[in-house]
């Protein structure tokens, strides 16, 4: 199997450093499942793992998978922004898809004009370069 370069494209999570560890699981969680189906046949490569049992280790990125931090949601909107206008595949969590269940969040996000969403995360797919261009001034989550 000839995989290309891994250096050619990543994922990339900017997460609100705002908020507790268990709110940024559980938003970069949805972010990751959201793009995964997103992204699906788009040039993404998934490996499986065997180790010297046999045993196989299933479906694991090829690519990098980084995760950065964000001091406030207006810098998480203005990596949305960069996403959009460079048409990078995201997918973004905002403060109305954290109460209630789905159906109570799409209607709290309906009514919210965005100016006034907080964002929590978002998630990207991409050429490296080009995301870099609009990332690299994150620092790594850490």
């Amino acid at each position: 199997m000839s995989l290309p370069g891994e250096d050619q494209k990543r994922f990339i999570a900017v997460l609100s450093k705002k908020m507790d560890t268990g709110r940024t699981l559980n938003v970069l969680g949805h972010l990751s499942a959201g793009l995964s189906h997103l992204v699906d046949q788009q040039g993404t490569e998934y490996i499986d793992y065997y180790d010297a049992d046999g045993n196989c280790h299933p479906s694991l990125s090829h690519y990098p998978f980084i995760v950065l931090k964000a001091d406030n949601s207006n810098k998480i909107r203005k990596v949305r922004e960069e996403a959009i206008k460079h048409k990078i595949a995201f997918t973004d969590f905002t403060h109305t898809m954290t109460e209630g269940g789905s159906i109570a969040q799409q209607v709290w996000t309906k009514e919210t004009p965005e100016r006034e969403l907080e964002y929590l995360g978002i998630c990207l797919f991409g050429d490296t370069e080009t995301l870099k261009s609009f990332t690299g001034k994150f620092s790594l989550y850490r």
